[in-house]
C-alpha cells in the first residue's frame, strides 16, 4: 500500500477535527440529533481509517474539546466521556485498518469500524461506570445510550464511511488500499 505523507495526514486530521465541530452545529436545529445521528463520530472514525491511529486519536481528543470550547457542546458534564469514546474510536479504527487485510477494502473498513465502535462504547461505558458516575450507571443505561439511541448514527457510519473512503481513493486524494 502506498503511504500518505505526514503533511497530508495532518491536513486531513485538521479537516476531520473541524468537521467534528461543524457537523453538530449543522444538526443542532434537529431535536436530539447529536445523540441519534452521532455527528462527531463520523469525522473521527474517518480520520482513524484514513490517517492511522495517532491522527485518529488526536482528532478524537481535539474534536470534542474544540467543540466544547467554541460551541459549549458537549457540555462539561459530558466532555470527558466524549473525549474517551472518540479518542478510542480514532485509535482503534487506525490500528484495525493497519492490522486487518482481507484483500477487500470495504470489508477492512467495516471490520475496523465495528471494532472501533465497540471499543469506544466499552471505554466510555467503563469510564462512566467506574469514574464519572460510579455506582449510578447501569448496564441498561449503557446499552440504551450507546446502542439503542444511536442506532441511526451507527447505521449511517457503516454506510457512509466506506463510501467516503472509496470516494477519496477514486479521487486520488488517498492511495488505493489494494492497487489493481
Amino acid at each position: 500500500m502506498n503511504h500518505i505523507s505526514p503533511i497530508k495526514k495532518t491536513a486531513i486530521t485538521a479537516i476531520c477535527t473541524a468537521l467534528a465541530v461543524v457537523l453538530p452545529i449543522a444538526l443542532h436545529s434537529v431535536a436530539n440529533a447529536g445523540r441519534v445521528l452521532l455527528p462527531m463520530h463520523l469525522p473521527v472514525l474517518l480520520c482513524g481509517l484514513v490517517c492511522g491511529w495517532p491522527f485518529g486519536l488526536l482528532a478524537g481528543v481535539l474534536g470534542p474539546v474544540l467543540s466544547s470550547l467554541i460551541t459549549g457542546m458537549p457540555g462539561a458534564a459530558h466532555l470527558p466521556g466524549m473525549i474517551i469514546e472518540l479518542a478510542v474510536y480514532g485509535l482503534v479504527a487506525g490500528l484495525l485498518m493497519r492490522w486487518i487485510r482481507t484483500g477487500k477494502t470495504v470489508v477492512d473498513i467495516l471490520l475496523s469500524l465495528l471494532g472501533a465502535m465497540l471499543a469506544g462504547r466499552i471505554a466510555a461505558g467503563l469510564a462512566k461506570a467506574l469514574i464519572f458516575a460510579a455506582g449510578e450507571y447501569s448496564f441498561a443505561a449503557w446499552v440504551t445510550a450507546h446502542f439503542v439511541t444511536g442506532l441511526p448514527g451507527i447505521l449511517l457510519q457503516l454506510v457512509l464511511l466506506p463510501l467516503v473512503f472509496l470516494a477519496l481513493e477514486k479521487a486520488r486524494l488517498i492511495p488505493r488500499r489494494y492497487p489493481r
